[in-house]
């Protein structure tokens, strides 16, 4: 894994994530589920037994070394390189936008705009209210508490990217109140925004009005938060 890029960004925060962590069983375990990868095919990986991973997971073998650390991180991102690169490429993304990818969970731009429309059906989204645009040039999906309790003013900005003319997808939300406030001290506010992990009839009952004020679409949906991100990605 030589030379910068971000393949190498990635291998390195997975690493000193792992290395400095409290608990680095518990943190590898979150990195490779992070990956879709299972204990069997990381093991498979490094020509090593299944219960190798899960001895180092569960703690019951001292935490790993640099050494040992690093050939676990390299089976990662070989065997999703192998899958065609999607985690490494949307932590890539992420990294180079300079937000952590537990606030950040992706950040796309699309070749060309796409219909809003279109991206509702592919999440099987509730349309709440119309925005004063309907095509959208890329997408962010962002933890809401994590974003609204650790970002700054010029930090939530970057959460666009290139283009405001865009979706910002939030998770982790209850009632979108948090969400709807955020986004007011924003100029320009985003195109669109989706909350997900809740029902129209579960939202704030000022998010529409909010919504509308701002000239933003408001949509919602309850698709599990793994599939909206591969649906996401089919998107390109």
């Amino acid at each position: 894994m030589s030379g910068r890029g971000p393949k190498r960004e990635l291998a390195e925060k997975i690493a000193g994530e792992i290395t400095l962590s409290d608990d680095p069983g518990a943190t590898l375990r979150k990195w490779r589920t992070d990956f879709d990868v299972s204990q069997t095919d990381l093991a498979a990986e490094l020509e090593v037994s299944s219960s190798v991973i899960s001895d180092y997971e569960s703690g019951r073998r001292e935490s790993p070394g640099i050494g040992v650390v690093g050939r676990l991180v390299e089976g990662l991102l070989a065997i999703d390189e192998r899958r065609g690169g999607d985690r490494i490429r949307q932590y890539g993304r992420v990294l180079s936008a300079g937000f952590d990818s537990d606030v950040v969970l992706d950040l796309r731009e699309y070749a060309t705009s796409i219909p809003l429309s279109r991206l509702h059906d592919e999440l099987e989204a509730t349309s709440v209210t119309t925005g004063d645009t309907d095509h959208v040039s890329g997408h962010t999906v962002v933890d809401s508490i994590e974003a609204i309790t650790r970002l700054s003013s010029e930090e939530f900005f970057r959460l666009y990217g290139q283009s405001t003319n865009r979706v910002l997808v939030f998770t982790n939300v209850t009632r979108g109140e948090g969400v709807g406030i955020a986004l007011r001290v924003l100029n320009p506010t985003p195109n669109a925004v989706i909350l997900h992990g809740l029902e129209e009839d579960e939202l704030w009952e000022h998010a529409q009005q909010l919504a509308r004020i701002d000239g933003y679409a408001l949509a919602t949906t309850t698709v599990p938060l793994e599939d909206l991100l591969d649906r996401l990605v089919s998107l390109e």
